[in-house]
């Protein structure tokens, strides 16, 4: 098979198309991928070489950026497999996470001390753990990309939060 612009990110990195992945492996894929395509190699072949060593160099780039970040690799698997995340007009999450959502938002409302706030965040680092958690069960080993794009709307939730958290630490030390 050979690779081209439009293939998949998983296939540009020689990498299985599943949300578990070695970091470090894709960390020394995309160095090797660079090296490869980058432009300075094609120099003494021309402008229109360079330019497309440069397309390439852009593509690889993209691709390392949506494959190594744990969410951006899930809702790029959920695209993939037909259920885009679609987070701006399609909010569907587990119920039960909606419950925890304004629990957590009360929380942050009424924390008034460090240890409110390093409470909250390791609730939230828990939650985030075990959101990952179901994402890959989902996504690797039962197949259900619907189900694992309202785990990624949730986790998406997750990381928000969490800078809405760190914002307000940064409020108290002031």
């Amino acid at each position: 098979m050979s690779i081209t612009l439009q293939s998949s990110d998983f296939d540009l990195f020689g990498l299985p198309e599943r949300f578990e992945q070695d970091r470090a492996a894709i960390d020394a894929r995309w160095k090797e991928l660079q090296r490869e395509a980058h432009p300075d190699k094609f120099a003494a072949q021309g402008n229109a070489a360079q330019r497309v060593a440069m397309q390439w160099s852009v593509r690889i780039n993209e691709a390392y950026r949506r494959l190594k970040d744990p969410l951006t690799r899930a809702a790029y698997l959920c695209e993939l497999r037909g259920s885009p995340i679609d987070a701006e007009n399609n909010t569907a999450m587990p119920a039960d996470f909606l419950v925890e959502q304004m629990e957590w938002r009360e929380s942050l409302d009424e924390a008034r001390s460090q240890a409110d706030l390093d409470a909250l965040e390791s609730e939230l680092d828990r939650s985030r753990s075990e959101t990952l958690e179901r994402i890959a069960q989902l996504l690797d080993a039962q197949g259900d990309a619907a189900a694992a794009a309202k785990q990624v709307r949730a986790l998406m939730f997750i990381e928000r939060f969490g800078r809405d958290v760190e914002a307000r630490i940064d409020q108290l030390g002031q």
